[in-house]
């Protein structure tokens, strides 16, 4: 599962290359045209080591589960989900932060730990916690409609008494399930991303999870919470 997640996350992440450019050019011009209005987007950088930590730690805790409650219950992929995003986030936090202007990644590591110490790589981690009720919703969703998809191509055949065979309608009906369940997990749990963008940046008066909410909240109103989501939206929904 550690292996799959890796090669998953690297697929995805090369595939969807030309959208991580895009979207950083629309950060960097946003950072031009709102910082001193306080407006921040999403942070650029590759998902593949929390796929492959994810995905590791989400089959293992969904089989061990499975012992436990109804197999492929709601509440084993709740939990699983939950425990993956626990179990992720420590091990993949420092990949988030970002400086104030651009820089490679061992410069950018001597800078943080020059600035803040070991705790600067763990910046920003409440609102990443408070993210994993993202990948709650987005797994229960997928776990929930790829059963249902699945229970309606197997019942005919099990009457049949024929093979099940994977075809390309079956590839092509899984994508859209995680489309649509990963557009519903955004949707719901954006704001979090919002505030998590905020806490990494190094320099701002930013600096706890709820302070930051209400900061924002109080700058630019309830939409400020959802700004950028356009963005991941098209960034994330293909990987």
């Amino acid at each position: 599962h550690l292996f799959a997640g890796g090669c998953g996350g690297t697929v995805g992440a090369i595939l969807t290359c030309p959208l991580e450019v895009s979207s950083e050019t629309l950060y960097i011009s946003a950072v031009q045209l709102n910082t001193m209005a306080g407006i921040g987007i999403n942070q650029i950088a590759s998902p593949g080591p929390l796929y492959s930590l994810y995905f590791a730690a989400y089959s293992n805790c969904k089989e061990i589960l499975s012992g436990v409650f109804d197999p492929d219950s709601t509440q084993v992929h709740m939990i699983s989900a939950a425990m993956a995003g626990f179990t992720a986030i420590p091990a993949t936090n420092p990949i988030w932060n970002h400086g104030e202007k651009q820089m490679g990644a061992f410069e950018c590591i001597h800078k943080v730990y020059q600035t803040d110490g070991l705790t600067g790589f763990y910046r920003g981690m409440s609102a990443s916690y408070a993210g994993i009720l993202e990948t709650v919703i987005h797994f229960v969703i997928y776990e929930s409609k790829k059963q249902k998809l699945l229970d309606c191509k197997t019942a005919p055949i099990m009457e049949n008494g024929e093979k099940s065979v994977k075809e390309a309608s079956d590839f092509v009906e899984m994508t859209l399930v995680a489309a649509t369940s990963k557009t519903c997990a955004t949707g719901i749990a954006y704001p979090h991303e919002v505030i998590r963008t905020r806490l990494h940046v190094e320099g701002t008066k930013y600096r706890s999870f709820f302070k930051t909410l209400s900061l924002v909240f109080q700058g630019k109103g309830y939409g400020s919470l959802y700004h950028g989501l356009t963005t991941r939206l098209v960034r994330q929904i293909p990987g």
